[in-house]
């Protein structure tokens, strides 16, 4: 596992905000968790990171909710993953060791190193759009629901 549980929830939650169907209302914490099948308490937490970061937004009260604006959908993954785990969870050594690079590598470093890269790539060059394009086409899912 790359990213924690905790970031993969906070990227799910941007992409459901950022769908077409969504990008024009507040939703409640209740709809998107059941939505999403995470944690209603987990998922508040999360969000308002989010919104406190300023990456989202939200309202309260009973017309209230959560809710993005079109930048978001430029937002790269890796932006939401140094917001929630830092990018020292892209650098951390493949068998746990606390110093691990070039100079002092583990046995498992230039084959994971390769992995590394292709990862942090992929996390720079995918966008919430990106995200967002899969789900609207049906090539996707958010949650574990077919």
């Amino acid at each position: 596992m790359v990213i924690s549980k905790t970031c993969g929830y906070a990227i799910r939650g941007v992409v459901f905000l950022s769908l077409d169907q969504n990008r024009t209302k507040k939703i409640g914490i209740v709809e998107i968790a059941e939505e999403l099948q995470i944690p209603q308490h987990f998922l508040s937490k999360i969000l308002q990171n989010l919104v406190n970061k300023g990456l989202i937004y939200s309202v309260r009260g009973p017309h209230g909710g959560f809710f993005t604006k079109e930048p978001i959908l430029k937002t790269t993954i890796l932006d939401i993953v140094k917001i929630v785990d830092g990018l020292s969870v892209l650098k951390k050594c493949f068998l746990g060791r606390e110093e691990c690079s070039s100079e002092n590598p583990c046995p498992m470093h230039d084959e994971f190193e390769s992995c590394r890269e292709g990862i942090f790539d992929t996390f720079r060059n995918k966008t919430i759009g990106d995200l967002v394009q899969g789900v609207e086409s049906g090539e996707t899912t958010l949650s574990g629901i077919a």
